[in-house]
């Protein structure tokens, strides 16, 4: 059984197709610059050189075709019929209050996820597109919906309601989601595996860190707090997001620059965060390197986001109490070992006790890394995230129905025995 993972962005779809009874990757890539022009598409398949094919996709739709004429190309493809996909799994970014795990779509489904796209207006609607189209195109197989919201809905009402009138909850929905769930999920569900305890009994912190940024304070196995919120803005500092600021900062900016609500939002999600701090870079690896030959503004830009991911990690420990693990994950989190070396030096006194010469060799995104000393009572790890696994466990648990939430239901990167291919 062949299933196909699809992670549709406003410019671009990812894709990853794994073979359930083999339990490997066996092609994936993406498709970029969807709808802008200039569309091309990278696809990867073990063994051999990544493919490129410049093809031009005005829209989802195209772009998922593209996709299954690679896969199923006489050269570079590794499938010989259509119907060897046997289902698909979607990423839906934003779920609301309706969905606490993944599901099957169906009409009513996605009818459920267009009444909150407002919530998420930069990636719900390219989500919906990529369904439809990958329905279009697949009208015979099953199709499933993995929400980035679902693992957060353990959050207790304290964590996920705001101080602000009761009411625009109850009629608008305005409260903290979270995102980057199946990220969290995964790398809390390794961390336990490495602490040889079961989920149920840690406390951990995951510090999903690449353009986009998201904390998840977990307790006793369950999401209870999360750095994002209504929308993915709220929180860390990110490559083009603001994170956290003085809400009155941006009605103070619309009367200063003349500015509508459409361009102070798209400054805060766009032109803010690292490259509104550097004025040039959202890429890390630009920042650490430029900051090293002395550029001021990269080095307020490092100590800006180590000093605020500090603050984060003090915040839940404060408030998921005895702490087993923290976890970097994500490109940066995964790759920056100065941004991750800046964020917990000198905590000792918390039982933080890093390994300076572990941490600088976590440098690769195929290993699991202990980066503090043997004797540290909190553990830190580099953890690569693997979000496709995720998706495609969910996809054929559905399908057997086997599937159940994620504190009853065993993920194979659950087990001890896992061994990531």
């Amino acid at each position: 059984m062949d299933i196909l993972a699809l992670n549709c962005g406003s410019s671009s779809v990812k894709y990853q197709l794994f073979d359930w009874d083999r339990k490997e990757v066996v092609a994936k890539g993406m498709v970029e610059r969807v709808i802008i022009g200039d569309s091309f598409i990278m696809h990867e398949v073990p063994g051999k050189e990544t493919y490129r094919e410049d093809s031009e996709c005005p829209d989802h739709q195209f772009a998922i075709d593209l996709i299954i004429k690679t896969l199923l190309d006489p050269v570079h493809g590794v499938l010989k019929d259509i119907n060897q996909i046997s289902a698909v799994g979607h990423r839906v970014v934003h779920g609301g209050e309706k969905f606490t795990r993944s599901v099957m779509i169906d009409e009513n489904v996605l009818d459920a996820v267009k009444e909150v796209q407002h919530l998420a207006p930069l990636h719900n609607p390219p989500n919906i597109a990529g369904i439809e189209a990958a329905q279009a195109l697949l009208p015979n197989v099953p199709h499933v919906a993995i929400f980035d919201t679902a693992f957060h809905q353990t959050m207790p009402e304290h964590a996920y309601l705001y101080p602000l009138p009761y009411d625009w909850y109850e009629k608008y929905g305005v409260r903290r989601y979270g995102f980057h769930g199946t990220s969290h999920l995964y790398v809390s569900k390794r961390a336990a595996v490495l602490l040889g305890k079961q989920p149920r009994e840690c406390n951990i912190i995951t510090m999903h860190i690449g353009n986009g940024v998201s904390h998840c304070a977990i307790k006793n196995g369950v999401s209870v707090d999360t750095s994002m919120g209504l929308t993915p803005l709220e929180g860390a500092v990110m490559g083009t997001r603001c994170g956290d600021i003085d809400p009155a900062i941006p009605a103070f900016m619309m009367q200063k620059e003349n500015l509508s609500a459409k361009e102070i939002d798209s400054i805060l999600n766009k032109k803010s965060g690292v490259l509104g701090i550097t004025g040039r870079f959202t890429d890390r690896r630009d920042v650490i390197e430029n900051a090293s030959k002395g550029d001021r503004l990269c080095k307020i830009s490092l100590d800006i986001e180590a000093y605020r991911l500090r603050k984060y990690i003090g915040s839940y420990m404060a408030a998921i109490g005895k702490l087993d693990a923290i976890v970097f994950t994500a490109g940066v989190g995964e790759m920056g070992a100065p941004i991750r070396e800046r964020a917990i030096e000198g905590m000792e006194h918390l039982g933080i006790h890093l390994d300076k010469d572990r941490n600088r060799s976590a440098m690769t995104r195929k290993r699991e890394t202990l980066i503090t000393s043997d004797d540290s009572p909190v553990k830190v790890y580099v953890i690569p995230t693997d979000e496709e696994l995720v998706f495609t466990e969910d996809v054929a648990a559905i399908l057997a129905g086997s599937y159940t939430d994620h504190m009853n239901f065993e993920y194979s990167f659950s087990r001890s025995d896992f061994v990531r291919k």
